[in-house]
């Protein structure tokens, strides 16, 4: 169980953060966060696309607001139980408030919950997270018709073009095709930018979830669709080229694994 005086320093120096940040630019996908009563906004999306940042402008836009960012590693020990010590905080440091803002919240196990318990006192929360297939399987559990889901992708076009304070052209299409539109590459223009924030992605939004314990091939396996993008696959075709996995069903696994991280997209045959 978390100390009150502990998660009260957290909060205050998380805040204290969020108003030393510059919001960026600001977000086309801003204008459809319209906190409701009874309602959770859930923001998913890959990671380091700009949720939080998103989040932020929207904080910017509200005269009075809770907020809490689970991705802290002085949260790590947070349990379920920990919420009421956090409702006590929220109410002793910063009076009664309608709204509720929270960072990655899907890191703590039955966080639907409280966002339940939230909304059924009338309460307003927007939430993100970075992977689809936990979050929807626990909307659908106990958030079913009381949340309005958000997918927020790296800078469209338009926005990249705000970023740069450019025109439309050929040649800035090009070079976004190029570069892509997460905020902090366009920002440094490094590669390792991209290739830590992958590895980022297989360790703790695939292995360390799923607990699978060999990296290597689920690896391996999003090398080869990224090589084949627009191409034709089957599940079948995947077993006999990774002959190491053990059936098709743990091959379906995997697969779905990285269009729950936002790596890849698959669309199914169509055929009449």
């Amino acid at each position: 169980m978390i100390l009150k005086d502990d998660l009260s320093q957290i909060i205050r120096a998380q805040r204290k953060n969020i108003n030393n940040r510059n919001q960026g630019v600001l977000r086309l996908d801003l204008k459809k966060i319209q906190p409701l009563e009874n309602f959770a906004i859930i923001i998913s999306g890959i990671r380091r696309c700009g949720k939080s940042t998103l989040l932020l402008q929207s904080m910017n836009k509200a005269e009075k607001f809770n907020y809490l960012n689970f991705e802290d590693p002085r949260l790590t020990e947070f349990e379920i139980r920990d919420f009421e010590i956090l409702e006590e905080v929220f109410l002793r440091d910063f009076g009664e408030n309608d709204l509720y803002y929270f960072d990655e919240i899907q890191n703590l196990s039955r966080w639907e919950l409280y966002v339940r318990y939230l909304l059924d006192k009338q309460k307003k929360v927007v939430i993100t997270g970075s992977n689809a297939s936990l979050l929807s399987r626990e909307l659908g559990s106990k958030l079913t018709g009381r949340n309005l889901p958000i997918e927020l992708f790296p800078f469209s076009y338009q926005e990249y073009l705000i970023y740069y304070n450019q025109k439309q052209s050929s040649n800035s299409f090009h070079a976004y095709l190029l570069s892509g539109g997460f905020p902090e590459y366009l920002k440094n223009g490094m590669d390792e930018i991209l290739q830590n924030l992958l590895l980022d992605i297989i360790s703790r939004d695939i292995l360390l979830r799923n607990s699978i314990k060999n990296p290597r091939v689920i690896t391996e396996i999003l090398v080869y669709l990224l090589g084949n993008i627009s191409r034709e696959f089957t599940l079948t075709n995947l077993k006999k080229t990774f002959t190491s996995i053990g059936s098709v069903t743990t091959i379906a696994s995997y697969v779905e694994f990285l269009e729950d991280a936002y790596l890849i997209f698959t669309l199914p045959r169509h055929s009449y």
